[in-house]
């Protein structure tokens, strides 16, 4: 025979050796090798969501639903009610899977030992996380990015994600045409449009883990995207909390987003009233549809997404009575929140006026007749 290196034989072996370990020394604890993973991800994440272990161990979650239902029958694993919001499920391992989690890491240890004999595993280790990396971002076509556009890159804010220290992608495009929206060149692309790569912020984003936490995708409208999803997929790899920011109008893909466990955190702008939505949003209001809205809102209510509702307050939009509408309309949520408008250099119409500060908190004091948590989001902030 030719003595060939053969790079899919040795992946081969290896799989095959090391699950072939693993299902001899747990047998007696009747785990498999995938479990075993599982397992150690929720003994080192207490409270853990189905969807947190489905993106960390970046398998599908129907996999990670049958393999945690599996421990859950063995008694290694019980599932509570999150205290606060009780459609979220969490998992804990049990007094049992206490009793045994120090030899499942002992037998991990001791197979990383074995395969480590007479090498610098160090170097391999590092190595393997590299072409780890390739296989996620380089192997897999549909997880393909290029097309993506961003408009623009804060590689920090300290506001953006509440409780969190972020990076904020801003992606250029919106089907609306918001007059008070801030970024008039994300509405109407520029001729000249230049946009950030990706892959460099997707760099930057894997040497600051551990400084950063979170990452805010907001726009234009980000689900207007085509590659919003695999790039979701690459920043959740890194360990990131992510954030949307969206103006619901396009609730499938929200859906999608949510159920796959991309996003953490929801900020759906409500642009007014249902009568004035189109108005407020720059449209045809003879041909504006609100049913997608609707449904988004819908969406979110009954999902176990933390979410917001928010509100950019414009003199020339919204009086007290439209915010009240808008209260009524969405209530009863536990987070609504009145941003107070503000210009910038780039607003589609630099004509209009937004209120005071008092007058601000006077009206957020009328929308918590309503909503009794509603708050307000003072400008610069």
């Amino acid at each position: 025979m030719t003595d060939n290196h053969n790079f899919l034989l040795n992946l081969s072996v290896l799989y095959r050796n090391i699950q072939k370990y693993f299902d001899h020394v747990l047998a007696p604890y009747e785990i498999g090798s995938g479990q075993v993973i599982i397992l150690m991800v929720i003994n080192e994440n207490t409270g853990i969501t189905m969807q947190e272990v489905s993106t960390i161990c970046e398998i599908d979650k129907g996999t990670c639903t049958k393999s945690v239902n599996r421990l859950i029958e063995q008694e290694y694993v019980q599932v509570r009610q999150d205290e606060k919001d009780r459609r979220i499920k969490r998992l804990y391992t049990t007094d049992r899977a206490e009793d045994i989690i120090n030899h499942l890491y002992e037998y991990r240890n001791a197979c990383r030992s074995r395969l480590a004999y007479d090498n610098d595993f160090s170097v391999f280790e590092a190595l393997l996380e590299n072409i780890c990396d390739n296989s996620r971002n380089r192997l897999n076509r549909e997880e393909e990015i290029s097309s993506i556009r961003i408009g623009s890159f804060s590689p920090l804010t300290l506001n953006g994600y509440p409780g969190h220290i972020s990076a904020c992608v801003h992606t250029a495009g919106c089907p609306w045409k918001c007059p008070f929206c801030n970024h008039r060149s994300f509405v109407y692309i520029p001729e000249d449009a230049q946009y950030v790569d990706p892959d460099e912020i997707l760099s930057y984003l894997k040497k600051r883990k551990g400084i950063l936490d979170g990452v805010v995708i907001t726009g234009g409208e980000p689900l207007m995207q085509k590659d919003l999803k695999p790039f979701l997929k690459k920043i959740h790899r890194y360990g990131y909390q992510i954030r949307l920011e969206t103006s619901g109008c396009r609730p499938q893909l929200l859906m999608e987003y949510c159920e796959a466990g991309l996003i953490d955190q929801v900020s759906m702008d409500i642009k007014n009233r249902p009568e004035k939505y189109g108005k407020t949003a720059g449209m045809d209001t003879h041909t504006f549809s609100l049913s997608g809205v609707q449904e988004s809102i819908r969406y979110l209510k009954n999902c176990s997404i933390p979410f917001e509702f928010t509100t950019t307050v414009v003199k020339d939009y919204h009086s007290v009575e439209d915010l009240i509408a808008i209260a009524e309309w969405i209530g009863p949520v536990d987070h609504y929140v009145l941003q107070q408008f503000e210009h910038s250099d780039d607003i589609v119409n630099p004509l209009l006026q937004g209120y005071t500060e008092k007058q601000m908190e006077e009206m957020l004091m009328e929308v918590r007749k309503i909503i009794p948590s509603a708050s307000l989001r003072k400008a610069g902030r």
